[in-house]
């Protein structure tokens, strides 16, 4: 289906304030609950969490849809073959894959578990507008070993669509582990092997332990939903590996209080991708730098950086976080080797 203009730039707008934004709640605590569950929702707690202006948002979507249409920007992230055989097998194990984005394939005790699955064109609620895939996903759909468990880090469309979980539910039926206020939207959408955790709840599939952690973020998928549902990032912990994945997330202290109950992880998969401009991205997507320092803080032997040449969400050139994550690593005398980054497809053994 083809769009007009006008609805394009409805789709766009949309999109870019939901993700420059989300819908300022309440806030209001409630009484024997933990400090991030308020009246209709969830808020994020640091005190150096900060939310833009609403001039600020309006001018980066402004800037946002005039360049869609002046100046598309187009970007082919390197990328490796991968026919999915040997992850089929089991031949490479445990091993992890950057399939696109914030999707990852994580094999680890006997289970294949995929992060924020996104196989869709477009991340958008339509599939004739808003942000277009820039790179193909790095493993075909029908390639993928069978899946047992999918981690779902928050609600946006670029970590949660709806025709990839879907295909998911009725290939694989996997078991859906998701933040809290998230099962009620798989149900409206027929799927119910879904359980919803609370931060630092956890759950123990086939000998793999995955916490549902802290992660400073917002959700929203309409302009009347903002923050009902949990954002989060996730631990997967068995007696030989445990792996941290940071879905979206701005800088907090956190991550140390995650390091020190959770760590020392074997590897952090986290973004470095969309932090510019910082006005509107800072409190809620890391710098590839610091990405270096969330490594550091979550005490991981290896960083890998994701959340980067898949789709255009924010204003860095689309080639720029990987050269300026690795020039952190150098600057802080990190070994090369505890830096990954990888092609689009690449699958490595951890």
């Amino acid at each position: 289906m083809r769009c007009n203009r006008h609805q394009a730039a409805f789709v766009l707008s949309l999109l870019l304030g939901l993700a420059a934004c989300g819908r300022v709640s309440t806030e209001q605590s409630v009484s024997d609950q933990p400090a991030h569950h308020v009246d209709g929702g969830f808020r994020n707690t640091s005190a150096d969490f900060q939310r833009p202006s609403s001039l600020t948002r309006w001018r980066f979507m402004a800037r946002r849809l005039w360049a869609s249409y002046t100046s598309p920007r187009a970007f082919e992230a390197p990328r490796v073959a991968n026919d999915g055989k040997a992850l089929q097998a089991g031949l490479i194990n445990p091993s992890i894959t950057w399939v696109g984005h914030a999707t990852l394939l994580v094999q680890m005790n006997g289970v294949n578990a995929l992060t924020d699955p996104q196989w869709s064109e477009r991340a958008s609620p339509v599939s004739w507008g808003g942000p277009r895939r820039l790179s193909a996903p790095g493993l075909a759909f029908e390639d993928l070993p069978p899946i047992h468990v999918v981690i779902i880090s928050h609600d946006h469309y670029d970590h949660l669509d709806l025709t990839t979980v879907k295909r998911l539910a009725d290939t694989h039926n996997p078991l859906f582990l998701v933040p809290l206020g998230m099962k009620a939207w798989f149900a409206k959408n027929g799927m119910n092997h879904v359980e919803e955790l609370d931060w630092w709840q956890e759950r123990e599939y086939r000998g793999v332990k995955f916490v549902c952690l802290p992660a400073q973020h917002f959700s929203q998928r309409t302009l009347w939903d903002g923050n009902e549902r949990l954002w989060a990032s996730w631990a997967m912990l068995s007696l030989e590996r445990r792996l941290y994945f940071s879905g979206d997330t701005g800088y907090f202290d956190g991550f140390k209080e995650i390091g020190r109950k959770l760590g020392p992880f074997d590897l952090a998969a986290v973004a470095i991708g969309a932090y510019v401009p910082p006005e509107i991205m800072k409190s809620v997507h890391t710098t590839p730098e610091e990405a270096v320092q969330t490594s550091i803080d979550l005490n991981a032997r290896i960083l890998l950086g994701i959340h980067w040449g898949t789709f255009d969400l924010a204003e860095e050139p689309l080639e720029e976080p990987p050269g300026r994550m690795l020039a952190e690593v150098r600057r802080r005398g990190i070994d090369r080797d505890q830096a990954w980054i990888f092609n689009i497809g690449e699958t490595r053994k951890w």
